[in-house]
């Protein structure tokens, strides 16, 4: 640690290590501007789990689309390491939560996390299931890190006024909007950048991370791991996770 700290020796702590050394190693170098201290009821294998994702999960939900306590929020890829994050978030505050997950495991990880419905998207067709969870309604707000044809189905079940929220592109294409559409049906579509942000509001991201903290204590969300792999085993992990048969998060142990 460099002269005037503000970290003890000794502290349990994640961070961000420097690139191009990256993370995937026995002892790394972080700048002390990227690390955050995690209590120690936390494990190392809980605060890997929950970094940058839940990071995400809450810009995404409390900064950009502001979601309301009983709003209905539609999660995809309910499963997955943003979308288990954005469930226990939702539910946390107080949204009735619809996630999608593609087979009967993944659907059950859901339900675990919380999820009020979940559609497996192998045997149902989710828009028909949002309307009529929400009587033809929609959802107030989509959480969608797949983009593809999931974004474009989307935009038939959102809400007036709705928000729907581009997380990424899991699903291969960069759909494209006919602005037209949002016209009509009076809904945003938003972007969420987290690392931009990040760059931008270094101290309001202390600030989230604090609150995330303030809700772990409080029970409000667990990190989902699917396995711990030691640090040599790296490259399986890698493939289970290229062929999508884990949820949530894969962590490597030095």
């Amino acid at each position: 640690m460099g002269e005037g700290s503000k970290l003890e020796v000794g502290q349990k702590v994640l961070a961000t290590p420097g690139l191009p050394e990256g993370g995937l190693s026995e002892f790394v170098v972080a700048p002390e501007e990227s690390v955050y201290v995690v209590p120690d009821s936390m494990s190392a294998s809980e605060a890997a789990g929950m970094f940058i994702t839940y990071q995400t999960a809450y810009y995404a939900l409390f900064y950009r689309s502001q979601l309301q306590k009983e709003e209905v929020l539609l999660v995809h890829a309910g499963a997955g390491g943003v979308g288990s994050a954005a469930i226990q978030l939702g539910k946390a505050k107080g949204a009735k939560v619809i996630a999608t997950a593609g087979g009967p495991e993944k659907v059950k990880v859901c339900e675990d996390l919380g999820a009020d419905v979940v559609v497996d998207y192998n045997k149902d067709d989710f828009v028909s299931v949002v309307k009529d969870v929400t009587n033809g309604e929609g959802a107030n707000v989509i959480f969608d890190p797949v983009g593809a044809d999931v974004f474009d189905r989307s935009k038939k079940c959102i809400a007036f006024d709705g928000r729907l929220l581009v997380i990424g592109f899991a699903g291969g294409r960069i759909p494209e909007v006919a602005v037209n559409h949002a016209l009509v049906k009076n809904y945003s579509i938003v972007g969420v950048h987290w690392g931009l942000f990040a760059k931008r509001n270094p101290q309001e991201v202390r600030r989230i991370h604090d609150h995330l903290m303030d809700l772990y204590h409080k029970g409000d969300f667990r990190p989902l791991i699917y396995n711990e792999y030691p640090l040599e085993d790296v490259p399986n992990a890698l493939e289970v996770l290229g062929e999508r048969k884990s949820y949530g998060k894969l962590i490597a142990i030095p």
